[in-house]
């Protein structure tokens, strides 16, 4: 069994478009490889063929590796509701809301489903590339730790440990999780890789001679600024909390960007679209007067994040929209929103309640059964094919549901449409990313859809990190550190 796993010196220092590419690389070379992460924190997911919900970054990475995702490859997945509890997945399949410290006394037991998940991949690959979550340098979480020092000494897996340059005091980062580390974990990394690298490379030699100094580790390289990952789907609402700038764009659209937003992916094809100006709307910030387009995004929590939108005055902001004739489009949790009423009686996605809905479609959700969790295809009601999934618990009804906004491909509907045809709202994730559908909401605004299949868009970005990495990395010691002694 050969594997090899990143585990990084905090949150977002890059460790998923890491594993994203390096499977990608050693996939190009022929090896049969598959991705893997024990424990994922995120409300960004994605429904894999057996039926059930991974991290989306894990979707991503098995596509890295030409295969398709399977629930093995991110056996737990905690899904934030609040600030102190989240909705708990357990190879794929929804296990209840717990709150964070109840949580901390629970996973220890989860150890024996992440290792045996780790074990179906390896006996289907020669190699495996496994992800950590957060770091291990966090002492205070190492009890009872499924996600990195727990799971790699577990697993007998090798650690590599990624520092972040671009947040500055990499060196420190680095010195310091070894200096914090019981002896048993610092043996348990095999050196270290630096990240996001901007400028002459030969800047930092002496500083990576002087992690090497003060820890043993060995230096398997250091990776560029990766300008191809801005074309891949982000994982972590923290990109979002990073608006770039760029040259005006003539159609808007607008997205808030709500507490608990989930599956904000969905809208990275329109983010591609040279026409388009894509815009996730902070807390604090009105909606765009100029927007055509205002999507009400999916969300982990329903009736909080219904709340919280009117507590923006967004509420305000989009009565003043839809008088101005522009367009509304609801996904998932959005497009519960836009009905006359939520009902959540048995308090699945918090305590138990109720609200009156935005009002734009004559349609009401009641919270409640199983988890639709399936991957779904057909066409908008106006034309344009699209491919997609569906993640939600509820079921709406309503007089608006006759005039439905999507057709499956087995003949049911999906969706609401108002009367005038200017408010649309369904259950169904990545409409965007087929160029048919994209194409067809952009027509309605104006808009001409120049991208085309965006998943050639993401491929070619995987391959394009691949290259930078073979370049940037130690390949053949990162592969002898795997246990892997022969490399094509």
């Amino acid at each position: 069994m050969a594997a090899l796993m990143l585990q990084g010196c905090g949150s977002d220092v890059g460790k998923s478009v890491l594993v994203a590419g390096l499977c990608r690389l050693f996939a190009n070379r022929g090896l049969t490889v598959r991705p893997f992460k024990s424990q994922n924190m995120s409300n960004n997911a994605a429904v894999t063929a057996d039926g059930g919900e991974i991290g989306r970054a894990q979707a991503l990475q098995a596509l890295a590796c030409r295969v398709a995702p399977s629930v093995d490859m991110n056996p737990v997945l905690l899904k934030p509701q609040s600030d102190v509890g989240a909705q708990l997945v357990v190879r794929g399949r929804m296990e209840g809301t717990w709150k964070a410290a109840a949580y901390q006394d629970r996973k220890a037991s989860l150890l024996p489903v992440v290792v045996e998940s780790f074990r179906r991949l390896a006996a289907e690959s020669e190699l495996v590339i496994v992800e950590g979550a957060g770091s291990p340098a966090e002492t205070n979480l190492r009890r009872g730790d499924i996600a990195n020092m727990g799971f790699a000494h577990a697993a007998d897996v090798p650690v590599v440990l990624v520092g972040d340059i671009d947040r500055g005091h990499v060196i420190a980062s680095l010195v310091g999780a070894h200096v914090v580390l019981d002896e048993a974990d610092r043996g348990r990394i095999g050196g270290f890789l630096i990240n996001k690298f901007r400028g002459d490379p030969a800047l930092f030699d002496e500083g990576r001679a002087e992690i090497a100094r003060r820890t043993g580790w060995t230096d398997y390289g250091m990776a560029p600024w990766l300008k191809a990952a801005s074309r891949l789907p982000a994982e972590d609402a923290v990109v979002l909390e990073r608006p770039a700038a760029g040259a005006a764009r003539p159609v808007t659209i607008a997205v808030p960007m709500l507490a608990r937003i989930a599956n904000f992916h969905d809208f990275d094809p329109l983010r591609a679209e040279p026409d388009v100006d894509l815009r996730f709307v902070p807390p604090g910030q009105p909606l765009p007067a100029q927007a055509a387009l205002v999507i009400l995004p999916g969300t982990k929590s329903t009736l909080a994040d219904l709340a919280f939108l009117r507590a923006q005055g967004w509420d305000i902001d989009l009565a003043g929209h839809v008088r101005r004739g522009g367009r509304v489009l609801g996904v998932c949790g959005g497009y519960q929103m836009l009905g006359r009423r939520i009902v959540d009686p048995a308090g699945i996605e918090g305590p138990p309640g109720e609200a009156t809905g935005l009002g734009l479609l004559d349609v009401e959700t009641v919270l409640t059964g199983e988890k639709v969790l399936r991957a779904v295809s057909g066409e908008l009601a106006d034309g344009g094919d699209f491919e997609g999934f569906e993640m939600h618990i509820g079921q709406t009804t309503g007089r608006g549901a006759a005039r439905p906004f999507l057709r499956l491909a087995g003949g049911e509907s999906n969706g609401a449409v108002s009367a005038d045809g200017r408010i649309r709202g369904g259950y169904v994730h990545g409409l965007f990313g087929h160029p048919s559908a994209r194409a067809a909401v952009l027509a309605e605004l104006g808009a001409t859809a120049r991208v085309g299949d965006y998943g050639a868009v993401v491929d070619e970005a995987l391959d394009d990190i691949a290259g930078v990495l073979e370049g940037a990395f130690d390949i053949k010691g990162l592969t002898r550190l795997a246990g892997l002694e022969t490399l094509r």
